[in-house]
């Protein structure tokens, strides 16, 4: 297989398919995948899932190690991930309690989701 020849064409490859082995990780435990990249003008979700009672936003992050993933989530990409869950919710109100959720991959390592990853503001 040719890999592409931009660097931001090989990382949005990459994000497509870190997004794709994450929802079939989160179908595994259980959850019903909504949405895929949910974009809005405030942001973007990798993923809109719900798990029994419960609507969660999940970001994705793939790294060279987990640490590095964990670490690459910033205060700011929480807010922005807030503000697109809100405008999901104007559109298709939910009485369902809200999460926030992380799924960190790594190559040859086992995905690790974190429930819960953060408070909304």
């Amino acid at each position: 297989m040719l890999l592409p020849s931009s660097p931001k064409r090989r990382a949005y490859l990459k994000g497509q398919w870190s997004e794709k082995i994450a929802a079939f990780y989160l179908r595994f435990k259980g959850y019903v995948i909504l949405e895929r990249r949910f974009k809005t003008p405030l942001g973007e979700i990798d993923l809109l899932a719900r798990k029994g009672k419960t609507l969660v936003a999940i970001e994705v992050k793939s790294r060279n190690t987990l640490e590095q993933a964990f670490f690459c989530l910033s205060p700011f990409q929480q807010r922005r991930i807030e503000k697109a869950l809100l405008f999901y919710l104007a559109r298709k109100p939910s009485c369902l309690d809200l999460r926030f959720d992380v799924v960190l991959l790594s190559l040859w390592k086992w995905p690790r989701h974190i429930r819960g990853a953060w408070l909304s503001h």
